[in-house]
């Protein structure tokens, strides 16, 4: 699996870790829902750092398509809002 890392870069990961992925997707939204901005902060960081800790960067000279896009940790709020609606990044 490729994720994009908006303004960092591509990763390759293994598709086991999806569900972990997947899991912290549906606390932001949840987190989201709350309006607790620490705790949405917090988690994204986490996700982007699971993102780094497991997967491979891709050379930035080659262009393959994302099956994942994952916004920049300075993600504003209301921004979050919108791209975490329904069932976030990672559908159910």
């Amino acid at each position: 699996m490729i994720i994009r890392v908006v303004n960092e870069g591509q990763y390759e990961v293994s598709d086991s870790l999806l569900d972990e992925l997947n899991k912290l997707d549906n606390e932001i939204v949840e987190l989201l829902k709350s309006g607790d901005e620490t705790g949405f902060r917090d988690v994204l960081k986490e996700f982007v750092s699971m993102i780094h800790e497991n997967g491979k960067p891709l050379d930035p000279d080659v262009i393959v398509e994302s099956d994942l896009i994952i916004p920049p940790e300075d993600l504003t709020l209301s921004e979050a809002v919108e791209i975490f609606s329904g069932e976030g990044l990672i559908p159910d």
